[in-house]
């Protein structure tokens, strides 16, 4: 069934489906599954909602004078992501600004040339320099310290639950990572009570309960501080071994179906990009670099997608997960273990957004963090005298700004949610139930608010 949701062949599954959930003596767990596929089908058709016409209309905005020639040419050539459904061609709704960013020619046909709202963190500045000058001046990998205080706010919309009923709220809370997040402390939350999940959990959440009012949106938050620190690894190709792998790092270099698997295409491209290379470190570089050539853009909801890293590795395109998670497997593929991170980054700005990234294990260093989709950091024009280090920076390093939330993919909340999770994989955005089942993320929204706790108010504050 799941091929043939894949395949776009909706009316076939649905049909499929309900005759095995006919059949006498079906398991609970394979109920769940192919009830899950059912809705994996709704969620698809909520991201694929445009018709050919609509895509251009969209695009016109930009390029008022666009030519269907230029239109099929680019549809032609795969940059406007779209699936045919039950014999209908539907566009996923975020193609058009996606083309964008896959194709030069399209950008340069911009009636108005709008830069993209990228980190400052994505591009070599000052903060690097100062990470690494510091990691190297103090012989150590956990520098400049900041003690920062956030508040995750998760509002369901007025009149999604009915009036008296209970609303449960999972919102993603960080946990100790020694030299990466320390001494997180809870402030408050609305409601009062908020029961934090163990610090082994993780994807560790703050869980809540509040009664919908008739008319009213239904808002839920939490506010904690916790100390952050950057992260630099100063490491020698010279003193890289391959890593004896351990049954603590086993689960880390094996596959993790559906999203880690070595398929054949998986592994012929791994051996194009690596060739003969032995040394861990020079393979990890290669493969760091392969990925971060793959344009970024934006994703339809992991849920939906059967296989991430096989999906990323034939799209030409992918977010921060999805390149994740290509890397992930790739590393693995080569014995090099590697796993997840995710969570949020923000900006002494204004600027701030979900983020997934990830770390790899290097004997003899450890694990060291990798960030695929800030990618490499190249010098340009204006470069300083030992920029060029700083190239590989986010291939065992990480900036100060960012908060994991979770320190794996696809692990249960605690406590457990009754129904499916609006997102299978990661966990940002926070999670909503009541009885009559899941909120999806039509129903909610979220933000954040924050500002440095360890100066005074008016440094480094977001907007209220």
């Amino acid at each position: 069934m799941s091929r043939q949701i894949d395949a776009g062949h909706f009316r076939d599954a649905e049909a499929a489906i309900a005759r095995a959930l006919a059949q006498p003596g079906l398991a609970p767990e394979q109920r769940v599954a192919l009830t899950f596929q059912h809705e994996r089908m709704r969620r698809i058709l909520l991201d694929f909602t445009l018709d050919a016409n609509a895509v251009k209309a969209r695009l016109r905005q930009s390029i008022p004078d666009l030519t269907d020639a230029e239109f099929t040419a680019w549809d032609r050539a795969g940059l406007l992501e779209k699936q045919v459904i039950d014999g209908r061609t539907l566009y996923f709704k975020r193609s058009p600004g996606n083309l964008f960013r896959l194709s030069a020619d399209a950008r340069a046909r911009r009636k108005v040339q709008v830069p993209f709202d990228d980190g400052p963190n994505e591009v070599l500045n000052d903060h690097h320099r100062a990470v690494r000058a510091a990691a190297l001046a103090q012989h150590t990998s956990s520098v400049l310290p900041r003690r920062e205080s956030v508040t995750q706010i998760l509002t369901v919309k007025a009149d999604a639950v009915p009036a008296g009923e209970t609303i449960r709220a999972w919102i993603p809370y960080p946990r100790e990572i020694a030299g990466q997040q320390e001494d997180i402390r809870l402030v408050g939350s609305e409601p009062a009570g908020a029961s934090i999940a163990p610090p082994s959990t993780l994807q560790r959440t703050a869980y809540l309960e509040k009664k919908a009012q008739a008319g009213k949106p239904t808002e839920f938050s939490i506010t904690y501080e916790l100390t952050l620190y950057a992260r630099y690894v100063d490491i020698d190709p010279a003193k890289v071994t391959r890593t004896p792998i351990t049954s603590e790092l086993a689960p880390f270099v094996t596959e993790r179906a559906p999203h880690v698997v070595f398929t054949d295409a998986m592994r012929a491209y791994s051996k194009r990009v690596v060739g003969d290379e032995t040394n861990p470190y020079r393979i990890a570089q290669k493969l760091f670099a392969a990925v971060d050539t793959i344009p970024w853009a934006g994703a339809r909801e992991y849920s939906t997608i059967s296989n991430i890293g096989d999906y990323t590795l034939h799209a030409g395109h992918g977010d921060c997960g999805e390149q994740t998670l290509l890397l992930i497997t790739l590393l693995r593929l080569n014995g090099i273990p590697a796993r997840w991170q995710s969570g949020w980054i923000f900006s002494d700005g204004t600027y701030n957004n979900i983020h997934d990234w990830g770390q790899l294990y290097l004997a003899p260093y450890g694990w060291v963090p990798m960030d695929v989709t800030f990618g490499r950091l190249v010098a340009d024009a204006n470069a300083k005298p030992g920029d060029n280090a700083l190239e590989w920076f986010y291939l065992g390093g990480l900036d100060a700004y960012r908060i994991a939330f979770n320190d794996d993919y696809s692990r249960p909340f605690v406590p457990a949610k009754t129904f499916f999770r609006s997102e299978t994989v990661d966990s940002q955005r926070g999670e909503v139930e009541w009885k009559g089942g899941n909120l999806y993320f039509d129903q909610f929204d979220y933000d954040f608010r924050w500002h440095r706790a360890d100066v005074p108010r008016g440094g480094g504050d977001a907007a209220p």
